[in-house]
């Protein structure tokens, strides 16, 4: 099917563009309409277009599903991946295979401190155990020496030790019994005391059974027989066996995995609780339809992304039982392709990140182990999920700290695989030839001013009412000079727009085209003669009513300090031949509006900011306006919208700073990267800050952006030790010669140190450390949930 055949058919958001309308609507996912599943999708992916928004051509689909040929060889198997424990985790922790920290770093004692006391504590079990073997504390130590000598008096009769007894050899055996007895006790009690137990537990098994069978083997080698190369290759045997039991007892493949960053082993869960086996389908009795699935599952045909676009139609059985019989039909037709995405897509044609579509994750780095960081969230995995891009996200760092690769890809990237299983839809505005995204990975893709798009974007972004047209384009045209325009706001030029666009649509039945609308805003005597004509031959309430606001209009323009020329001057800049097929309203071309984000769209727009910077700006701007005015209109909000602004240098403004917080209720966020925030206007920068719930500095920033971070996140109270070294001033005669010599030798005087511990507020992440303390890959990053759960910034490093 086309790339950019995935609007909405029918609806306010896509003009003329098919393959949205009714979206899952039988199945249970929210949504219009009630039409049969979409036919499985191809074995193999199709061929990327040549260029953004080129229509792909049509390729036919079997009639039995086929596992996606494109899927990444990285990707574990599905029944193993559903398999992975997925423990509870505090906001923005990659929780597959997670393991939870302690609150607290446990006192672990160094490694040379460790082994040395470990070693004395031997040395002293030996001598003390050989002082009494030897008979050297016999007649002196007489303690010790009649606790040496009663329980074998106690034990044994005399005369069992006298030689040739028909019991001595009882005797010798419970002599030997007794010695091992007491060098078990002696080892035990300096075992405790040299702490080998934490010896072992850190550095595993031993490998002295080993060291011993070495050093025989060398020892005898000039002269061994083949036979005692056979006994000693036994030997060799034997001790790997002893060590692997021993090891395995001692979980020690789980300890390589941890150390590996790995998750742990799966095990095979009882069948009632194995989501391999659709238990809940089992349990509601449909059993036929769990073991389609399951084969499905266990045969490679199902994906993750299969899994959670069922799991999503299930959902919506559960809230309305009247799909249940279109649900049983659809995994009854078509298995693992059931409940497809409107274009048969069932995967992305390639992954640059770690997915996990069942707690809707994607991983961007690992916390650092670092003391800035809080213990719990050392060496655990980061990862970003629409509890926590709905709040939005703003990242800001220079040219090449990795904004774009290690951050807006794999968050475009998950919420494209979200979009396909119908969970979200997904606006992403990047530069032309940025490289964001594959085009196959969008199910339209608009070029501005490019002559292959083959969609333009609706200018007035779907709108029926005039006055609301009118302000997301004056918020577009104007809203980075708001602060610097009479009245201090944009109402003005909203009002002047609508004065405007509303007696043209009265007219002619739709909204001015660019040229035709900087006609009017310049004031041109034939344009305002036209519609005053037009609308007199009219007559009617109506007409009335839009010539008065023509002439309202035309007073206006009269006036030194009219917005009319302001607005036709920013107008200019789309009136441009290279955007001439870009914006019609004529019914001439094919356009796509933000209020199609209802469906699980996947949308990439293509800025021209090479050669037309100022009208990239106003574009983006449009779309950012257009988004917070669509989103929180849905009627139906279970699908997380997002709108991924690549570059959103001069497009916040003050209305879209106030929007931004109103879309956490919506089920809906931003994600919006800059390169530095003197881009935004120096009130807003504060705002901006506060109206996100995720912020992200990046490596190489500039101190005056890091401070505006550091305000952000505030302080916290810290414990601090400080060191007074004094010199130590003795009037005794030996004590000061003793003191002379120590200066002699070292070169220092005798001092006393003086350790002060205290409690102090200090910045989480001062100015000068966002700036110079952030290594390159590194990131500081902080999470807000739509709940409320946050997180303190953390160090990640985004290469991990």
């Amino acid at each position: 099917m086309d790339r950019d055949s995935s609007g909405t058919s029918g609806s306010p958001g896509a003009h003329d563009a098919h393959g949205t309308h009714g979206t899952q609507g039988a199945y249970g996912a929210p949504g219009a309409g009630s039409r049969p599943a979409p036919p499985p999708m191809p074995a193999q992916p199709p061929a990327p277009g040549p260029a953004a928004g080129r229509a792909r051509p049509t390729v036919p689909r079997p009639a039995v599903p086929a596992v996606p040929g494109h899927a990444p060889v990285t990707r574990p198997a599905v029944a193993d991946w559903l398999r992975t424990p997925r423990p509870p985790a505090a906001p923005g922790i990659w929780r597959p295979g997670h393991v939870p920290r302690p609150d607290e770093a446990p006192d672990v004692v160094p490694g040379r401190q460790l082994f040395s006391g470990a070693l004395i504590a031997f040395l002293v079990g030996w001598l003390l155990w050989s002082l009494l073997w030897n008979g050297f504390l016999e007649g002196w130590w007489i303690f010790i020496t009649d606790w040496w000598e009663l329980p074998m008096e106690w034990l044994v009769p005399d005369a069992w030790t006298t030689p040739g007894h028909g019991s001595f050899d009882l005797y010798v055996a419970i002599t030997y019994l007794y010695y091992g007895l007491v060098i078990g006790g002696i080892s035990v009690g300096m075992g405790r005391v040299g702490n080998w137990a934490e010896v072992w537990r850190r550095y595993g098994v031993p490998l002295w059974p080993l060291f011993f069978v070495v050093q025989g083997v060398w020892r005898e080698m000039p002269r061994m027989s083949w036979l005692t190369w056979v006994s000693n290759l036994y030997y060799v045997l034997l001790v790997a066996t002893v060590i692997a039991v021993v090891g395995r007892i001692g979980t020690w493949p789980a300890v390589r995995r941890r150390l590996d960053g790995g998750p742990p082993e799966p095990t095979d869960p009882e069948p009632r609780h194995d989501p391999a086996t659709w238990p809940e389908l089992r349990a509601a009795g449909l059993v036929d339809a769990a073991e389609s699935l399951t084969r499905a599952v266990h045969g490679g045909t199902l994906g993750d992304v299969d899994y959670a676009r069922i799991r999503r139609a299930w959902q919506g059985v559960s809230a309305r039982p009247d799909r249940l019989a279109a649900f049983t039909g659809a995994v009854r037709d078509h298995g693992a392709a059931a409940c497809a995405h409107p274009s048969g897509v069932r995967d992305l044609p390639v992954r640059s990140a770690l997915h996990d579509l069942a707690t809707g994750q994607v991983r961007i780095g690992t916390a650092v182990d670092n003391e800035r960081n809080p213990y719990p969230r050392r060496t655990t995995g980061v990862a970003l999920d629409p509890a926590l891009l709905g709040t939005s996200l703003l990242a800001v760092g220079p040219s090449g700290c990795g904004k774009s690769v290690r951050l807006m890809r794999p968050v475009v990237e998950s919420l494209c695989l979200h979009a396909l299983a119908n969970r979200a839809a997904v606006v992403a505005v990047t530069a032309y030839g940025s490289g964001l995204a594959p085009d196959d990975a969008f199910d339209l893709v608009i070029g501005v001013g490019r002559p292959e798009s083959t969609h333009d974007l609706d200018l007035y972004g779907g709108a029926d009412d005039p006055d609301e047209a009118a302000r997301t384009l004056a918020e577009a045209l104007v809203g980075d000079l708001a602060a610097t325009l009479p009245g201090g706001d944009s109402r003005r030029a909203a009002t002047a727009l609508a004065q405007l666009v509303g007696p043209y649509r009265s007219v002619h039945g739709r909204f001015p085209a660019v040229p035709e609308l900087r006609e009017l805003l310049s004031g041109s005597p034939a344009a305002f003669d036209g519609l005053r004509t037009a609308l007199e031959a009219r007559g009617g309430p109506e007409a009335a009513a839009q010539l008065r606001e023509l002439d309202a209009r035309e007073r206006q323009s009269a006036r030194a300090d009219d917005i009319g020329v302001l607005l036709a001057e920013r107008v200019a800049f789309l009136d441009r031949p290279a955007f001439a097929d870009s914006f019609r309203t004529d019914g001439s071309g094919r356009q796509f509006s933000l209020r199609a984000v209802e469906h699980p769209l996947r949308v990439r727009i293509d800025l021209p900011e090479r050669g037309h910077a100022e009208a990239s700006r106003i574009v983006a701007r449009l779309v950012l306006a257009q988004f917070t005015e669509a989103a929180p209109a849905r009627s139906d909000r279970s699908l997380f919208a997002a709108l991924v602004l690549d570059d959103a240098t001069y497009t916040v403004t003050a209305d879209s700073v106030r929007a931004v917080q109103r879309l956490r209720s919506a089920n809906a966020g931003v994600v919006l990267a800059l390169r530095t925030l003197e881009d935004v206007p120096e009130p807003l920068r504060g705002p901006l800050l506060g109206a996100v719930g995720c912020r992200m500095a990046f490596s190489g920033l500039a101190p005056w952006d890091g401070n505006r971070f550091a305000e952000a996140w505030g302080t916290e109270w810290v414990q601090t030790r400080d060191v007074t070294n004094r010199q130590i001033i003795s009037d005794e005669p030996l004590t000061k010669a003793l003191h002379l010599m120590r200066r002699l030798v070292t070169g220092q005087a005798a001092t006393a140190e003086a350790v002060t511990v205290r409690e102090v507020e200090r910045a989480r992440w001062s100015a000068s450390d966002l700036a110079h303390r952030v290594p390159a890959g590194h990131a500081v990053l902080s999470l807000t949930t739509v709940g409320g759960d946050h997180t303190p910034p953390l160090l990640v490093d985004l290469r991990t």
